[in-house]
């Protein structure tokens, strides 16, 4: 069975979020780029169907010839090959993304018979590319996967929705986006990291489409200020920490 993990460069998620003065993407110059938890456990979803169902599985990203870093990560966490949509820079928006993505499947690459994605992207959770893919490849899709299974050549998927779960049975090739928590992503050794380095990642020149969705401006939530009220020292402030715990409702 043959696997395609869609992946996205984004600034490290785990630093603070600084925007460009366009307001227009993450300034990442001080911290770096990764990417998101739900694409990592895509890549592993796809490595983990290969090793049961064999086949190969293969990571893409678009992006500035620097995604080659991020690609190489996802080969040294298991997946076989690297393809890189490599642009001039710039952020490019859902629907040209996913226009590019589709057209390197139909037109360079091997066919698959199931493509993973995170569910959103690390940076602006857009929500929208594994579904457009789908879309324009006229395949089913599954989103929010927190479970999956193979029987022959069905993907059973399951994703939680309030109150319960649903199950969906769907035909390969087939579209999944994956949350995090489907799996516990593998993380690549130094030496797997380095093995990685030594594969040729495969290049394509995607042709940049209009989005007709057009992104005015990004916006960092304001921090809400907290204070902490001193409610004593020692025995004598007792009697007041047990009153703060009754009104809310600890005790």
């Amino acid at each position: 069975m043959e696997t395609l993990a869609c992946i996205k460069r984004v600034a490290d998620t785990g630093a603070e979020i600084v925007l460009t003065d366009d307001k227009q993407s993450v300034d990442a110059s001080a911290v770096g780029y990764t990417m998101g938890p739900h694409e990592e456990c895509a890549i592993e979803a796809a490595v983990q169907v290969v090793e049961e169902e064999g086949g190969e599985s293969t990571v893409l990203s678009l992006g500035p010839e620097d995604t080659e870093d991020q690609l190489y990560e996802g080969i040294g966490r298991g997946a076989d090959n690297g393809v890189l949509l490599e642009t001039a820079g710039g952020d490019w928006g859902p629907e040209s993304t996913a226009t590019a993505i589709a057209d390197a499947i139909e037109g360079d690459l091997a066919d698959f018979d199931l493509l993973f994605f995170g569910n959103e992207s690390g940076d602006n959770a857009n929500y929208q590319v594994g579904i457009r893919v789908a879309h324009e490849l006229d395949l089913p899709v599954v989103t929010g996967a927190k479970d999956l299974e193979i029987d022959g050549d069905t993907a059973i998927v399951k994703r939680d929705v309030p109150g319960g779960s649903e199950v969906f049975e769907v035909e390969t090739p087939a579209v999944v986006t994956v949350k995090e928590g489907l799996n516990t992503p593998r993380y690549p050794s130094m030496r797997s990291r380095m093995q990685a380095k030594k594969q040729e990642i495969q290049t394509i020149d995607p042709t940049e489409t209009d989005d007709r969705l057009q992104m005015v401006e990004l916006e960092t939530p304001e921090a809400e200020d907290s204070e902490a009220e001193v409610l004593g020292e020692g025995p004598e402030a007792v009697d007041e920490a047990v009153e703060v715990m009754e009104e809310l409702e600890v005790l």
